[in-house]
C-alpha cells in the first residue's frame, strides 16, 4: 500500500537519500529532503505541511536526531516520526528496547517493509498502488497537462525557499527565488512571472507592500501570501490575491495555484 501524504526525508548520505526518496516516490508520496537536522527544522518551519518525518538516527552536526524530532513535533504537532538505523544500539534503543513512543525501521529494509511500516506509523491503510503511475508527477496528470506557472518565491530564509521551490517543481511549475523585496523587484525587471508567492514578513519591505508595488507595474500578476497569521490587506489594489496560512498542505498550495492559473487565463 502507498499513500498521498508528504514525507520529509532527512539523510546526509546523498546516495542513500536518493534511494530512499525514490522508494517513497514510487509509493505515491510527495517527498521533500533535508541533508541534516538543521535543514529539516528549517523545512518544518517553512509553512509546508509535513505528515511524516523519516530520519536516520545518526546525523552529523550538533543537533541530534532525537532532539530534532522533538522540535519537529513542537513545530507541527500532527507530525509522525519514523527513525531508521543499521545499529542495534543507538540513541533510541537502550537495553535492546526502543524508547517509549518511538518508531524504528531497521536497515536494510525492503520496499514492502517500508510501505507497511509507514502506514502503521501514519495510522491508516493507505492507497493501492497504480501500475507505472506512482510518482507525484504521474499521479497528477491534470497538473502535467497544463502549462507550468512561472512562480517567484520571495523568502529570506534559504532552506525555506529551497523547500517551497522543490514543492513547486514537484507540482510541475517553474520556480525562481528571491531573498528580499528588492531582489524580487529586480527579478521582475529581468523576467516575466505568473505568480508572486511571498512571505508577508521580509527584511526590507512587507510582502503586502511588495505585492502592491509589483502589481502597479506588472498588471495581471496573481499574488499568494504565505503567513502564520491571517493576512489583512486593506489597501486598494487592482490584482488577484489570496493567502496560505502556515503550515499549509500540498493540496492547499496546489488549489491556490489552480486559482492563480484561472486568474491568469
Amino acid at each position: 500500500m502507498g499513500g498521498s501524504e508528504t514525507v520529509l526525508v532527512v539523510e546526509d548520505d546523498t546516495k542513500v537519500q536518493a534511494t530512499v526518496i525514490a522508494m517513497f516516490t514510487d509509493l505515491g508520496y510527495t517527498v521533500l529532503k533535508a541533508d541534516n537536522a538543521d535543514q529539516a527544522i528549517a523545512v518544518l518551519s517553512s509553512g509546508v505541511h509535513i505528515d511524516l518525518l523519516f530520519t536516520d538516527v545518526v546525523m552529523p552536526g550538533t543537533l541530534k536526531s532525537p532532539e530534532m524530532a522533538r522540535r519537529a513535533v513542537q513545530l507541527q504537532p500532527h507530525l509522525r516520526v519514523l527513525f531508521t538505523s543499521g545499529y542495534t544500539q543507538n540513541a533510541i534503543v537502550h537495553g535492546g528496547r526502543l524508547d517509549p513512543n518511538v518508531e524504528l525501521i531497521s536497515k536494510p529494509y525492503s520496499r514492502k517493509e517500508l510501505a507497511a511500516k509507514v502506514r502503521q506509523v501514519l495510522g491508516s491503510e493507505g492507497l493501492p498502488l497504480k501500475n507505472g503511475a506512482d510518482s507525484v508527477s504521474a499521479s497528477t496528470p491534470e497538473v502535467a497537462e497544463r502549462m507550468a506557472l512561472r512562480v517567484l518565491v520571495v523568502e529570506d530564509d534559504e532552506p525555506t525557499r529551497d523547500a517551497v521551490s522543490e514543492l513547486l517543481r514537484l507540482l510541475g511549475h517553474c520556480p525562481t527565488t528571491a531573498s528580499s523585496a528588492q531582489s524580487a523587484i529586480d527579478a521582475f525587471d529581468e523576467a516575466s512571472f505568473d505568480v508572486l508567492l511571498t512571505d508577508v514578513h521580509l527584511p526590507d519591505l512587507s510582502g503586502i507592500e511588495l505585492a502592491h508595488r509589483i502589481a502597479t507595474v506588472h498588471r495581471g500578476i496573481s499574488v499568494i501570501f504565505a503567513s502564520g497569521d491571517t493576512v489583512q490587506d486593506n489597501k486598494p489594489g487592482d490584482f488577484h490575491w489570496l493567502s496560505l496560512r502556515k503550515p499549509y498542505a500540498v493540496g492547499q498550495l496546489e488549489a491556490a495555484l489552480r486559482k492563480a492559473r484561472r486568474d491568469n487565463a
